[in-house]
């Protein structure tokens, strides 16, 4: 019978594919320590959340203004569901002054540190499936100095930072299985749903045909190469390219430390989940990341390619919930986020990143309409220039901001304060960014993303006049005399220029009020994007394999069993054209 084997963790020291470190143990065990070395060669995978997915902290500063005992700014999966309700009752003077970019920064993980601010107790939201396995995240030998648990060195590599609820599984899916792909030489069974599938059942495009991948496809590409797995939050409410350059310079820190414990890292493999699409193209474009040559190629998940008409309806109505189960990780982000317009408003109104999710000029003509009757009365933009013809509309009932909901903590501009100005500041930065990016996608670009009608998306907003009203003349100048913050307005159907500012008629007595509402969603997509916008890629002709998939909402989109394989897809044949000097 053979002997019991104790193995000791994969080695990460300086020169750790030429030495072991072994452990003590009691005279009695017998066992062998049999050690593992990792290959030479590492492709680390690069995990980029979107809005919303990456946990903030704010300055002391605002922590002392607000007079919270804590210096969470968001933190969602570990605020928790018994959280849930005082979040959601936040005025939106708190949101303001809690979600604001220049007083906040990512929650990064530091071992060691003070756990209530950045240790352990902090990054609890990272947990481990029962039948997650790697090689490359085992704990230490408790005899060893500063012993580490498997937990902690996914927290090191960023799996704190991110809303877990929503990407943990997808992490230790990657993890696990890029690192666990054969075993006596056969193929491990979970594999089995990716190696030798064709991409159609993925629902890849037939206009760009893909080919199964091979058992020796994948062998080749796993014999003598590791994949560790990092998630990188970025600060969303910030400039998305301000953001490229700070996850630039943390991929350059992974590919030189690899490097001084003696591997050969050159590149990276970069996935992203929605706003994290933005952040990830901003990386290879020479103004932002300018990482061309470190990044051998990226997967995009539910990529607003050319933004999404949501944003416009979520400043107007708060987040929709979706049907959702309470409890659920979108039900509690969009609860912390806002179920009202003002909520929302008062944070993305003064976060630039935010901006950027708007549609672009790229996206089109005529998204935003008035209909009374079932016929249009107006529809913009129309010359292809929504910042200029939509975003800073002042002063309309159907104007994406109204300006009393921009600065309600009534902070003064030395302070951050907003104003519709600087709004519309971060506007043209956000136009700028669009353009910038607008052509740039890594040579070796993989996407999926939901193509659904089933799942309903506001591929325009439509305002409709409620038919009940005489023939809407003057409309564009009707008063707003209530708001219902979720996409219903009371108007009163009269030209304001032509009576006092007390709203009363010269002789007249005032009209009957009328009603507008924003309708529901109607298009194929995710119940976010919709799949016009995602389609872009598709239309580039510069992503080499697209798959347009159904059954998932935005958030949980990798979730999905048939979002997974076909990222794993990706990263594989993205790994077959890594760079290796030897």
């Amino acid at each position: 019978m053979a002997r019991a084997e104790q193995p000791l963790p994969a080695q990460q020291n300086q020169d750790a594919a030429r030495k072991a470190k072994g452990f003590v143990t009691p005279k009695e065990d017998q066992k062998p320590q049999c050690a593992r070395m990792l290959p030479k060669r590492v492709l680390p995978v690069i995990f980029l959340p979107g809005i919303m997915g990456s946990n903030l902290r704010m300055s002391e500063q605002r922590q002392r203004h607000l007079g919270k005992k804590d210096n969470i700014a968001w933190r969602p999966d570990v605020l928790g569901l018994s959280n849930v309700s005082g979040a959601a009752a936040q005025s939106p003077q708190a949101r303001q002054l809690a979600l604001d970019p220049l007083q906040t920064t990512v929650d990064i993980y530091q071992p060691g540190g003070r756990t209530e601010v950045s240790g352990d107790e902090r990054h609890s939201n990272v947990e481990f499936r029962k039948s997650f396995s790697s090689p490359t995240l085992t704990d230490d030998p408790a005899t060893e100095e500063k012993a580490r648990t498997a937990v902690q060195k996914a927290r090191e590599r960023g799996w704190g930072e991110v809303l877990f609820k929503s990407y943990g599984g997808l992490l230790q899916q990657m993890e696990s299985r890029l690192n666990n792909t054969f075993a006596d030489g056969k193929l491990r069974q979970d594999w089995r749903d990716v190696v030798g599938v064709v991409p159609s059942v993925w629902q890849s495009d037939p206009s760009l045909p893909q080919k199964a991948l091979t058992e020796e496809e994948l062998k080749k590409v796993a014999t003598g190469c590791w994949f560790p797995v990092y998630a990188f939050g970025y600060n969303w409410l910030q400039s998305n390219g301000d953001s490229a350059k700070v996850i630039a310079a943390r991929i350059n820190c992974v590919i030189a430390d690899l490097s001084g414990l003696g591997y050969e890292c050159n590149q990276v493999v970069v996935v992203t989940h929605s706003m994290g699409g933005l952040v990830g193209r901003a990386l290879v474009h020479p103004k932002f990341g300018n990482l061309q040559n470190k990044i051998a190629g990226i997967v995009h998940g539910v990529m607003p390619a050319l933004g999404a008409p949501a944003g416009y309806k979520r400043m107007r109505a708060g987040f929709e919930d979706n049907g959702l189960v309470l409890g659920g990780t979108e039900s509690i982000a969009a609860k912390v986020a806002g179920n009202y317009g003002d909520e929302v408003t008062a944070v993305l109104a003064n976060a630039p990143g935010g901006l950027q999710l708007l549609p672009t000029e790229r996206y089109g003509n005529g998204w935003l309409r008035i209909r009374y009757q079932g016929r249009d009365l107006d529809a913009w933009p129309k010359q292809g220039d929504p910042y200029k013809e939509i975003y800073k509309i002042a002063g309309k009932w159907y104007s994406l901001f109204r300006e009393e909901w921009i600065n309600p903590a009534g902070l003064p501009p030395e302070q951050g304060g907003g104003t519709f100005k600087r709004t519309c500041n971060y506007l043209d930065l956000a136009q700028h960014f669009h353009n910038l990016i607008a052509d740039t996608f890594h040579p070796a670009s993989y996407a999926h993303y939901g193509a659904d009608h089933k799942r309903k998306s506001f591929s325009e907003v439509v305002w409709e006049i409620d038919s009940g009203c005489a023939d809407p003349e003057e409309w564009r100048d009707w008063p707003i005399i209530s708001d219902s913050r979720q996409g219903r307005v009371e108007l009163v159907r009269w030209n304001p220029l032509r009576y006092n500012k007390a709203l009363q008629p010269y002789g007249e007595e005032m009209p009957s009020p009328v009603y507008a509402s924003i309708t529901a969603a109607s298009a194929a997509g995710d119940q976010t994007v919709p799949a016009k916008s995602a389609d872009y890629q598709l239309r580039s002709g510069k992503l080499k394999a697209v798959f347009r998939q159904t059954g998932y909402e935005h958030q949980s989109s990798y979730a999905d069993p048939h979002a997974i394989a076909s990222t794993l897809y990706s990263i594989i044949r993205i790994a077959q054209q890594a760079s290796w000097k030897s």
